[in-house]
């Protein structure tokens, strides 16, 4: 309420006030169908490769730089879709994204030479970039109370996905061969577009930028689909509240009856943020020290769960022993898919204990803790063990990682404003590529020069740095509400 002249209530407030309903649901499978298509066309990475090794005669090099294509094309989309959907909406970032991903993906399937291929592959990796925008647009329709839990139920598509793409691999690849599993796997990617026309912008980011009956319109429809009624009074932002409360109740007076003017973003709100200034404020005095800590942990990130994936095959492939040579060779193929596919059910006990504590034991902690107890199931591969603990104890760093992993992806975009929000997380997930793009060649490089203890040592060093970096978040976000400007830090950040 603001003094006697009428009743007014923000984003925050209408969702609290419509709940977690079949809106929500409904916004949950389509932004579900999005991670499960970037899931997939990262799984395939393991299956593609060797087969079209195999059937190019391409070098080991040539094999890896198809892999190393999608994360650098990943690198440019994670920073670019950001910026897009914070300038020009959350449902353009992700028209352009499903876009590019679908017709790379499936154009990749007819790619007649190497180059063409890494060259579609590399436009995939672009488009699958765009994959915090429909994270960051589905925390924006989701009460604060239930939050924590809901985003852990969006990670799991991510699961789900890894699932999905190796029971596809397993019953496709033997009889169809590798293009047909690249056609397949870009099906889900068509579906956002297929579905698209119904989706709604975010009310947060349409009330930032003063189209405040554009929000208005989104809220009434969320409270239809849940059967719910939106609270009395004007939809205000943060931002409005905020110069009320500086104590000039005729600015105030004025803002309530802005609600109707759309199209004038509210006062001392920027509204029109280029590429340049968003990281410039990314890098400001209240922000600068979460982003560069959560660089760090999402390059920490993406280097442990991409390496533990890696390490699953390797330590127990005969590397371990020396043997200068890839022995997956002599094996059946069924037996590296069906390796393959019960390994990304390490997965789901880690969603399981994400859901546990990250409204309970909140977002640091649950995070440091997870990334420490990872460094202790590793500390016994820094030697040989039998192969049975060796697979016991990658599972457990896993089950670790997957927390670690879905949690930073509900931290993420809960400590950027409305203003910067999808711009924060996409370059955080670029650094992330980062390490997704180093760990290969410098991990698993190690493992194959006989350097297991270095090897190890290297992924212990990486997950206590970003347990320590944790630590040092300056804000703990469990049961706050998304903040729409970089002013309304200020309550945040002092709790």
């Amino acid at each position: 309420m603001m003094g006697d002249e009428g009743l007014c209530y923000t984003v925050d407030d209408a969702l609290l006030a419509l709940g977690f309903g079949n809106f929500q649901i409904l916004v949950l499978a389509y932004a579900g169908i999005g991670w499960v298509s970037e899931a997939m066309e990262m799984m395939l990475l393991s299956f593609v490769g060797p087969a079209v090794q195999s059937a190019w005669n391409l070098s080991p090099h040539q094999e890896s730089f198809i892999t190393s294509a999608v994360f650098a094309g990943m690198l440019i989309g994670a920073y670019s879709w950001g910026i897009v959907s914070d300038k020009h909406g959350r449902r353009k970032g992700f028209l352009i994204t499903a876009t590019v991903t679908a017709a790379a993906g499936f154009l990749s399937a007819f790619a007649p030479n190497y180059l063409l291929l890494i060259s579609l592959r590399c436009l995939v990796g672009i488009g699958l970039g765009g994959g915090p925008v429909l994270s960051s647009w589905f925390l924006e329709f989701v009460p604060a109370p239930n939050r924590g839990t809901w985003m852990v139920v969006f990670s799991a598509f991510w699961t789900l996905g890894t699932i999905f793409e190796a029971s596809l691999a397993w019953i496709v690849m033997p009889k169809l061969g590798w293009r047909w599993l690249l056609a397949l796997s870009s099906l889900p990617s068509s579906f956002l577009l297929l579905f698209y026309k119904v989706t709604p912008e975010s009310p947060r980011y349409l009330c930032l930028k003063g189209r405040t009956t554009d929000a208005v319109n989104v809220l009434e429809k969320i409270a239809r689909l849940n059967g719910r009624e939106l609270p009395s009074g004007i939809l205000v932002s943060d931002n409005q509240i905020e110069l009320y409360d500086t104590g000039n109740p005729s600015e105030g007076t004025n803002l309530l009856s802005a609600g109707k003017n759309d199209g004038e973003p509210p006062e001392g709100v920027v509204s029109n943020l280029g590429g340049v200034s968003s990281v410039l404020m990314l890098m400001s005095a209240k922000l600068a020290r979460s982003t560069l800590l959560l660089w760090a942990v999402f390059f920490g990130n993406a280097f442990s769960y991409y390496g533990l994936v890696l390490l699953t095959s390797e330590l127990n492939s005969g590397h371990s022993k020396c043997v200068p040579h890839n022995l997956d060779r002599g094996k059946s193929p069924d037996v590296s898919y069906k390796d393959v596919f019960i390994a990304s059910f390490a997965e789901l006990p880690g969603l399981l204990l994400s859901a546990a504590a990250v409204d309970k034991l909140g977002r640091k902690l649950s995070m440091s803790t997870m990334f420490f107890l990872c460094c202790i199931f590793l500390l016994p591969l820094m030697f040989h063990q039998p192969e049975g603990l060796t697979t016991s104890l990658l599972f457990g760093a896993r089950i670790c990682i997957t927390v670690t992993f879905t949690v930073v992806y509900i931290y993420a975009p809960e400590i950027y404003p409305t203003s910067v929000r999808t711009t924060g997380v996409g370059m955080a997930s670029s650094v992330g590529r980062i390490g997704g793009m180093i760990c290969p060649l410098v991990a698993v490089g190690l493992v194959h020069g006989c350097h297991q203890v270095l090897a190890v040592l290297l992924f212990e060093i990486v997950a206590l740095l970003s347990g320590v970096c944790v630590m040092f978040f300056p804000v703990e976000t469990m049961g706050q509400d998304l903040r729409d400007s970089l002013s309304s830090l200020n309550n945040i950040n002092s709790t």
